[in-house]
């Protein structure tokens, strides 16, 4: 019993060997073959915009307290309607990992991860993209999305005068 148990242990490692030295190798010609990536692929980051035109960030830093190796910095402000949004943004590429952390935490879909990946450069500094390299023209994968008209927001319409709102109450009223 021991004797074939021994001789199984040094034949089968030689046979997955073999039979992987006899396969075609899989090797791709990296500039001149670009392998197809999956749809789904999670590379750059991008902000997107609204579809009035608008950015969707609103500077809620969930993006950067959802990101595990703090790459993501920003600074919020607010414009004279009541919105806020990012007065600066910036990603170091340098150190993103690329998780998709950012992208599941933004309640606006400001951020969204596009499958391209072909981005380096000599000097490190070179991957901080500030708020202008990475706004997008478009609304990204979901285009027809707009927080301000989903949320309820009182830059849309006052506080409490959404058909299915109550107007809000007023806390003093519950002193005693």
């Amino acid at each position: 019993m021991n004797l074939w148990r021994g001789i199984k242990g040094t034949i089968l490692p030689f046979w997955v060997t073999l039979s992987n030295m006899l396969r075609k190798p899989v090797t791709v010609q990296y500039p001149e073959e670009r392998r197809v990536l999956p749809e789904r692929t999670r590379a750059q980051i991008v902000l997107t915009r609204s579809p009035d035109g608008e950015e969707r960030c609103v500077a809620c830093y969930l993006c950067s307290a959802a990101c595990p190796v703090d790459c993501i910095s920003m600074q919020a402000a607010e414009d004279q309607n009541g919105r806020r949004y990012a007065a600066w943004f910036r990603i170091n590429f340098g150190r993103c990992i690329y998780c998709g952390l950012c992208a599941e935490a933004c309640p606006t879909l400001a951020i969204q991860m596009t499958p391209h990946y072909e981005f380096c450069e000599r000097q490190p500094l070179a991957l901080v993209y500030e708020k202008e390299d990475l706004l997008i023209e478009d609304g990204g994968k979901d285009g027809d999305y707009n927080f301000y008209h989903h949320a309820g927001i009182g830059v849309v319409n006052p506080r409490g005068s959404n058909p299915d709102e109550t107007a809000p109450e007023d806390v003093r009223s519950n002193l005693p």
